[in-house]
């Protein structure tokens, strides 16, 4: 038995052999043939015929040319409007529910009800016709509708460009960032408008703008309820409140025109060659507001530097913005490139000294820092590995953990003493209490 026969005449209630295939036939599968019953050919790979579509997918094709050549020809019309382009898509989504059984009745036609019929109508749109859909929301202003093309990832690669720069023609600052949050494929020359943009807004941004603040705030908002929730467990609880903090670091003390750029800085589309490319493309006053902006996230971390990233809050706790703060790693990667990409603009243009050297005092910093971390690592890792379960005799035996840095190997020394207080007075010891703070900051 050939293996399209296999395939043909399975069903979940036939069983043949131990191993064998269990398959619902599509009806399809049913009329496929081989081009020659008898072949002595070897290969397992075999010509068919009978392939062809179902019925229903054909009708929805057709359907979906006839309200392309439609709206294609009503777009040509000056006195084309949104009710008449709300009336063809209830139309046309009737139509097809109509093909599947489905009875759809749309008595109102404002953006509301259309962006539903969207959520559902989408997946049985073809390229053309979104592509076109797109096209009339921009030039109609449709927001609310465009917004649910995007949002339900109907954006095709082919108008992604086009869709990027008309929204950026027209101030909508809230749907170019819903493109950086929900489109996956955006090209390099686009993201470098995109970034462009960002660095251009005013302070307080657009209209459309108010959207991004509201979701910043309502998400960290909702963090700190559910730290306090005392239903959702000890883990669960913790992981809100490193969320609540992190949230609070992406939200306070930037504008709202700041705020976008924390979504394409932490984009999933943007990795160092491209960021790399776009940097280099930016114009002077451009690299200032970034050079500021970066620097407010270098301050925050070095504030608060037992802040992380939460890579469980979106998942346990839909915290969703949490995968929208750009990382410690990022803002650094970030500010790397600017020096690499514009370093003769910085030195010689004395505008930047001033914001190089509160920058140099900060990276200095958290250099420092990171330093005393990394040897504080390290002397803990060994002192768990060479003295677990034990105390340490004498401070010569962890120096010559570290004799390099015998300073903090005095350090360790005072948690064993300090512990051996703990456990008989049920105090935490000043030194155990130190190196917990610092162990905080490793971790």
């Amino acid at each position: 038995m050939s293996l399209l026969e296999v395939i043909t005449k399975q069903s979940p209630t036939t069983s043949d052999g131990d191993y064998s295939i269990v398959l619902n036939s599509e009806p399809v599968l049913l009329q496929l043939k081989p081009e020659k019953e008898q072949n002595d050919d070897v290969s397992l790979v075999k010509r068919g015929t009978g392939w062809r579509l179902l019925s229903t997918d054909v009708e929805v094709i057709e359907l979906g040319k006839n309200f392309f050549k439609k709206l294609q020809k009503k777009m040509k019309n000056y006195t084309f409007n949104k009710d008449e382009f709300f009336e063809m898509l209830v139309t046309y989504s009737t139509e097809i529910w109509d093909k599947f059984g489905v009875s759809v009745h749309a008595d109102r036609l404002d953006e509301g009800d259309i962006v539903k019929l969207i959520e559902d109508l989408g997946n049985f749109m073809g390229r053309d016709v979104k592509g076109l859909v797109l096209e009339a929301c921009v030039v109609l202003e449709t927001w609310e509708v465009l917004e649910s093309l995007i949002v339900n990832r109907l954006v095709e690669h082919s108008g992604l460009s086009s869709l990027i720069n008309n929204l950026i023609e027209k101030k909508q600052s809230w749907l170019v960032v819903l493109c950086v949050k929900h489109v996956l494929d955006i090209q390099t020359y686009d993201m470098m408008c995109v970034l462009k943009y960002f660095l251009s807004l005013s302070r307080n941004g657009d209209s459309t703008l108010i959207n991004v603040r509201k979701e910043w705030e309502s998400q960290a908002m909702s963090a700190i309820e559910k730290a306090m929730d005392m239903s959702l467990g000890p883990i669960r609880m913790d992981i809100a409140r490193d969320a609540s903090l992190l949230l609070m670091l992406a939200h306070d003390g930037f504008s709202v025109s700041e705020m976008c750029l924390h979504y394409l800085l932490a984009s999933r589309n943007v990795d160092e060659v491209i960021l790399g490319a776009c940097i280099s493309k930016l114009t002077g006053s451009e690299i200032m507001v970034l050079i500021r902006y970066l620097q407010k996230w270098l301050n925050k971390y070095e504030r608060f530097p037992q802040v992380c990233p939460c890579p469980k809050a979106p998942f346990e706790l839909g915290l969703k913005a949490c995968e929208w703060v750009p990382s410690l790693e990022d803002i650094v990667k970030c500010l790397g490139l600017v020096v690499d990409e514009h370093f003769s603009s910085l030195v010689l243009h004395q505008e930047f000294h001033e914001e190089l050297k509160s920058l140099d005092e900060v990276v200095n910093s958290l250099t420092v820092e990171a330093k005393v971390c990394g040897i504080m690592s390290n002397l803990t890792e060994a002192l768990k590995r060479k003295h677990k379960g034990g105390q340490m005799e004498d401070e010569a035996d962890v120096a010559q953990l570290f004799p390099v840095d015998f300073v903090y190997a005095e350090y360790a020394v005072g948690v064993s003493t300090a512990r051996a207080t703990s456990s008989s007075t049920g105090l935490m010891g000043e030194w155990e209490l130190w190196f917990w703070l610092h162990l905080r900051r490793v971790n």
